[in-house]
Order: C-alpha cells, then sequence, then structure tokens
C-alpha cells in the first residue's frame, strides 16, 4: 500500500491512503490521525490501512483526485533521523575530495550519523540558503521507517522491522562540512532539514522491485531540467538497508517512527571507473560533490558549481511502464535572508 501525509495546517498532517497511480486517495484519519501514530501501533493498524487500500486501488469508496503538491513528506517529523553510507563509491569520491583516505573499516562497517528530524521539509517546498558559498548540494537516496527495533537486532532480522520506503533528498552544505569535521564531532550547521518523497509504500508493494532489503530501480534526479543522475539503487551497495538498521540498533533500541537513509545512490562506471556523465554515456551522479572530484581527478580544479538560487532539483523512480512509484521530490532553491 502506499501512505502519504496531507498538509493540513497542524504539524504532522493527515494521513491517507493513495491508489498505485497516485491519482486517487481515500482520508484514513478513521484509522490512524497521522502516519506516527499507525506505526506506534502498526501490528493493529496496518491490516486496516491495508483494507483501505484494497478499496481505493478498487475505486471505491469517498475518493478524491491526489496532488503530489499538497503532501508533507510522509513524517513531517520524526523521533529519529539517520543517515548511513550503503554505496561506497560515494564516499571514496568525496572522501578524496577532503583529501582523506577511506579506512578499511568502512567496507565492513559503515558510517552513520544522526540528523535533524524535527521538521522536515515537504517534497515540492523550496531549501532555504542563507549563502552560496555555503556550498548546497543535493543527495540522492533511499530511506527506510521502521517500527520498534530491538538493540542488537541481526541484520536478517532488521529486514522485518522495515515497514515503509521512501526517496530522501539529504540536503548538504558542502562548504561547511570540512571545518565541522575538524571538530571532531560530526556533522550540524552543514546538514539542514532533509525533503522526502510524497509516498511512503509497503515494501510488498515493491515486488520484484524489492530485494535482499534493497530497492532494484534506478533512481532519477534531474537538475535545473536535465538529466543529472540515473544510478541504480542496488547496483554496488555495500550495504543493504537491513544492514543499516542493525547498525543504528547495535548499542540501543529504536522507536517506532525511526527514519534511515542509504546514504548518496551511486555507481562506478562500467570500466570500474567513478562514473561519467549522462551525456557522456554514464550513469551520472545523485549529488553534485561526486562530479567536482571527477573533475577534479580530470582538470585538477572542479567547474559544475554546488547549486545557487533559482536553480531546482527533481529526485523520482519510476517503474518499467515509466510510472513514478512513490511520487516526486522536486525543490527550488530560494534564499533565506
Amino acid at each position: 500500500m502506499k501512505l502519504a501525509t496531507l498538509k493540513n495546517n497542524t504539524r504532522d498532517g493527515a494521513l491517507i491512503v493513495v491508489n498505485n497511480a497516485l491519482t486517487f486517495y481515500a482520508d484514513a484519519s478513521h484509522i490512524a490521525a497521522t502516519l506516527q501514530a499507525a506505526l506506534d501501533d502498526w501490528a493493529n493498524i496496518s491490516p486496516k490501512l491495508q483494507s483501505l487500500a484494497e478499496d481505493v486501488e478498487a475505486g471505491t469508496g469517498a475518493l478524491k483526485a491526489f496532488d503530489q503538491k499538497a503532501c508533507e513528506s510522509p513524517l513531517p517529523r520524526a523521533y529519529q533521523w539517520a543517515d548511513g553510507s550503503a554505496y561506497i563509491n560515494h564516499v571514496e569520491l568525496v572522501r578524496k575530495a577532503r583529501n582523506s583516505e577511506v579506512p578499511e573499516s568502512f567496507y565492513h562497517d559503515p558510517l552513520m550519523y544522526q540528523g535533524g528530524s524535527d521538521a522536515f521539509l515537504a517534497p515540492y517546498a523550496p531549501i532555504p540558503l542563507g549563502d552560496p558559498a555555503w556550498g548546497c548540494d543535493m543527495e540522492g537516496e533511499i530511506a527506510v521507517i521502521t517500527d520498534d527495533v530491538p538493540m542488537g537486532v541481526s541484520a536478517a532480522d532488521a529486514a522485518n522491522h522495515i515497514k515503509l520506503i521512501m526517496l530522501c533528498n539529504d540536503v548538504s552544505l558542502r562548504g561547511l562540512i570540512p571545518a565541522e569535521l575538524a571538530k571532531g564531532f560530526g556533522f550540524f550547521q552543514s546538514k539542514p532539514p532533509s525533503a522526502f518523497s510524497p509516498i511512503a509504500l509497503t515494501p510488498d508493494t515493491l515486488g520484484e522491485y524489492w530485494k535482499d532489503s534493497l530497492v532494484h530501480r534506478q533512481l532519477e534526479v534531474d537538475y535545473n531540467g536535465k538529466p543529472f543522475g540515473r544510478a541504480w539503487a542496488q547496483k554496488e551497495a555495500t550495504f543493504s538497508l537491513a544492514d543499516l538498521v542493525a547498525h543504528a540498533a547495535k548499542t540501543r533500541p529504536l522507536t517506532a517512527g525511526t527514519v534511515i537513509g542509504s546514504g548518496t545512490v551511486s555507481n562506478k562506471d562500467e570500466n570500474g571507473g567513478p562514473g561519467r556523465k549522462i551525456e557522456d554515456g554514464g550513469l551520472g551522479y545523485s549529488c553534485i560533490a561526486e562530479i567536482r572530484m571527477i573533475e577534479t581527478i580530470a582538470n585538477g580544479a572542479p567547474s559544475t558549481a554546488f547549486m545557487k538560487h533559482g536553480d531546482n532539483v527533481k529526485i523520482d523512480m519510476r517503474d518499467e511502464a515509466g510510472n513514478s512509484i512513490f511520487g516526486a521530490i522536486e525543490q527550488n532553491i530560494v534564499s533565506s535572508r
């Protein structure tokens, strides 16, 4: 089933159930007022939502036209947002950009940081940017939402705690990251609010596209109206999403409604190289930092600028028929001053 959260002038919005074609929806407030309320009692609530989803798909009941732009992120705020590093190619490139080596441990022990989860951006909300010198970058990712996860869970068991899947734009301020990391205490100012796709769906909804706790489709990233990234979300993933959930829960339980991100989806080139632009026959990039690093390797300096006021980024994923699976994240960069 596909779930979304409509804006309704409250902090947490209103839970709705959407049909697979993303054309109609039904109000779900009689089952659970919000997505967080549903996750808090998922075992009892999800069968009722599934029944409603079947009615929506059949076209029965009180249905309304679905508008992605009327949605909040599925969880407008969450108890926890932790972002991992499933794609080591991205880690390798970004580390090179900071003149930093990738420790051997990163290939079996994923990176993860805890981001701000008190206020996510809506999927069509603008990204406020105070100073273009901060180096604003998009990061196209896959994210999952869990139910209550016990401490010390195995990766195999963690897969059963993944209840919903969505897309993510993990906004990063690259110009602020080096100084923050140099303090030895992690990200803070360099990680402003993230945005998520209008739709959060159950793993079974993906069918054959969900295997081994990875989404087997291309993540589409468009930048200023042109194709920028078409990386495969299952390709060259060093860690699965279940691996990341288990990593997060190693020393503490995770509360229902925890959001875990995959990190930037990133593929190597066919020849094993770091990747090529789409116009050069490659799969492109899910963030600007990667192309800047490749330009630096080739030319001694980057030539692609980070995002500036007025720029637009769109993140989507389609099935084989070309239909959007999660709805799109589409955001303009605006001045916050």
